[in-house]
């Protein structure tokens, strides 16, 4: 029986940062871009993924951006939870996966989204257990996440399977002997999955 390392977002629920971005910007098309850029894809997003920025600390510069509209922080809060939604067939792949596997969630992500998608997404809790960026302070793209992981469970690589969407991640992945399966769709990776 093999270990899956399931990923969150784009493999069990469909990510939408323009809708944040969109929702929290003066200006719905120019502002919603240096949103994104600024919070959603950079260096900055990539601290508050390892933990490194605290939640509040990081809504607070978003609300501080002059690109941002004037918003109560719980306002703030919410608009940058709810950007995920369930992805068609996911519900049923994870369990079909768990009769045969042991299930991992791990997930480059940040407490303010482990939170609301634990709220609102049963198929996380079908997992065993759980690896965040943000409680281990590395994200998926650097070798010794998966090398923490190895460590921790005392398991040897080839027991892993990581399922992600990100070729970076599987890349770091198979540096470390863990098999990987690059998601595209749940029938496909189901199908590539009995190759294994």
């Amino acid at each position: 029986m093999s270990i899956m390392l399931l990923d969150i977002g784009n493999v069990i629920v469909d990510v939408d940062f323009q809708r944040f971005c969109r929702s929290v910007a003066r200006d719905r098309e120019s502002g919603a871009a240096l949103v994104f850029d600024r919070y959603c894809a950079s260096e900055l997003k990539n601290r508050f993924d390892s933990g490194l920025v605290a939640p509040f600390d990081y809504l607070g510069m978003i609300a501080g951006d002059p690109d941002t509209r004037s918003m109560p922080l719980l306002e703030l809060k919410t608009a940058w939870q709810d950007i995920f939604s369930p992805k068609p067939e996911a519900g049923d792949a994870v369990r079909q996966l768990r009769e045969n596997h042991t299930l991992w969630i791990m997930s480059d992500t940040d407490p303010l989204h482990v939170t609301f998608l634990f709220n609102r997404c049963q198929e996380l809790k079908l997992a065993e257990r759980y690896w965040f960026s943000f409680e281990h302070g590395r994200l998926k793209r650097e070798r010794e996440a998966f090398l923490e992981v190895l460590a921790a469970s005392g398991r040897p690589a080839e027991e892993f399977i990581l399922i992600d969407d990100r070729a970076d991640n599987c890349g770091s992945a198979e540096t470390c002997g863990i098999r990987t399966l690059l998601f595209r769709n749940w029938p496909e990776t189901l199908d590539r999955l009995k190759d294994l």
